[in-house]
């Protein structure tokens, strides 16, 4: 098997937030930074060129394949900011319908900026989303 893309690099998040052209993004995407090691009490991490990883978590797949992606993650990408999330957890459903302007995928809520959203239902998706990686998807 090949290995994983997403690996944790040594490069610096803070250096990597520094570089992102749009103003608004890099400002959105300093909040966030607090935020998510406020909710995780761990320090971020690059995982691969453009994502900002906090703990991490083993998983296992039935095929059998293995590897290590972080726990809470997002990216201050160029069309928007992705907070990457589980929808797994009891209730994401309700905080999604109050979350503002968003759009969402399987794994991925994407944001133009924080401004349009309520701050305070986000920090609950990451929160739980978290958690519930710990708790239920680490196969650690």
């Amino acid at each position: 098997m090949s290995e994983n893309k997403m690996q944790p690099t040594d490069v610096s998040a803070e250096a990597f937030i520094e570089q992102v052209a749009n103003a608004r993004r890099r400002e959105d995407a300093w909040v966030l930074l607090d935020l998510f090691k406020e909710i995780t009490g761990h320090e971020p991490v690059m995982w691969g060129p453009s994502i900002i990883g906090f703990d991490s978590y083993h998983y296992v797949y039935a095929s059998g394949r293995e590897g290590d992606a972080p726990a809470a993650a997002f990216s201050p990408r160029s069309a928007n900011l992705v907070v990457y999330n589980t929808d797994e957890f009891e209730g994401f459903d309700d905080l999604i319908a109050n979350l503002g302007k968003h759009k969402l995928s399987k794994a991925c809520l994407y944001i133009n900026k924080l401004a349009d959203v309520d701050v305070d239902v986000l920090r609950q998706i990451i929160e739980k989303s978290y958690r519930f990686t710990k708790e239920h998807l680490d196969a650690r």
